[in-house]
């Protein structure tokens, strides 16, 4: 028996968390997953699940076979993919973890248009406001809005991305102009705590370094579209990134401030784990973004 056969039927077993589910997910039959999950732990010497007619659970050598074969199948798959690309519609599954605030607003759009043009992909779109591990957590890849920093990931920037400061006019009349950081100090802010520093605002120095403001406010929300809209009834000034503050700018419904404080080194990137062979459905997807943006700027 071939031993990938072996291995990927234990692996759809631990994915699918049962034989019974396995099976109805693959098509093959609930004993014959059974024998080879039985036949791998043979060649192994080694348990692998512990099962009972109620308990499924992966064995301390399950878990550790279960990383390395996942990754040796991928690597397979990839390099497949690799051979296939020049002679085969795009195909297969694509796992992305994406923020929320990515997926709400307008740029969310070209996952839908990426989709649109590769119907034989399937996207698994998790959209959560917090840094995944790509490899543990089994994504193909992430969409990632921040100021980039050293992971161990491979990164293509997609588009540049920037913070604009911003209230109405008649905030600005009522509490004062804001032409430094430090003069946020007392005045009504709202707090985005998607942010790592939450209500410690942080800004570039124009004569190098950082400039950081503890502020405070009656709202704090985490939703870039709530802190948006709280800005827009004048309830105080906000950090609000640009694809989502940019309409509410050019429309003059929202003054933007502090400029020349604001960092210019952050951007949106896909990252995705270094592997030897990257699979095509990858590549094309962060192709198709990076000309998305591009069109799209």
């Amino acid at each position: 028996m071939d031993t990938l056969t072996r291995m990927r039927a234990f692996i759809d077993v631990v994915e699918a968390e049962g034989f019974s589910a396995a099976a109805r997910r693959t098509g093959r039959s609930k004993a014959l997953l059974s024998k080879y999950v039985r036949e791998l732990e043979d060649d192994l010497g080694a348990l692998l699940l512990n099962r009972t007619t109620r308990q499924f659970s992966l064995t301390e050598a399950g878990h550790t076979y279960y990383r390395s074969a996942s990754d040796i199948l991928k690597e397979i798959d990839n390099l497949s993919d690799l051979v296939r690309e020049g002679n085969a519609d795009l195909k297969g599954r694509l796992r992305i973890s994406v923020p929320r605030t990515f997926v709400d607003a307008d740029v969310g759009q070209s996952l839908i248009d990426f989709a649109k043009h590769h119907p034989d992909v399937s996207l698994e779109i998790v959209a959560e406001d917090r840094f995944v591990d790509l490899i543990e957590e089994g994504f193909d890849l992430a969409i990632r809005v921040t100021r980039l920093e050293d992971s161990g990931m491979i990164a293509r920037k997609l588009a540049d991305f920037r913070i604009y400061a911003c209230a109405t006019a008649e905030y600005l009349v009522r509490h004062g102009p804001i032409n430094h950081p430090q003069d946020l100090s007392g005045k009504p802010v709202i707090i985005d705590t998607n942010t790592r520093t939450h209500n410690h605002l942080r800004f570039r120095d124009p004569q190098g370094g950082t400039i950081s403001v503890s502020v405070s406010g009656q709202i704090e929300v985490n939703s870039p579209q709530a802190t948006l809209r709280a800005a827009k009834a004048g309830i105080g000034i906000a950090l609000i990134p640009d694809f989502i503050a940019k309409n509410a700018i050019e429309s003059g419904e929202l003054v933007a401030v502090l400029d020349d404080f604001i960092f210019r080194d952050r951007g949106i990137y896909a990252v995705y784990p270094h592997r030897r062979y990257l699979p095509a459905k990858v590549r094309s997807f962060v192709d198709f973004l990076h000309n998305w943006f591009r069109k799209s700027s």
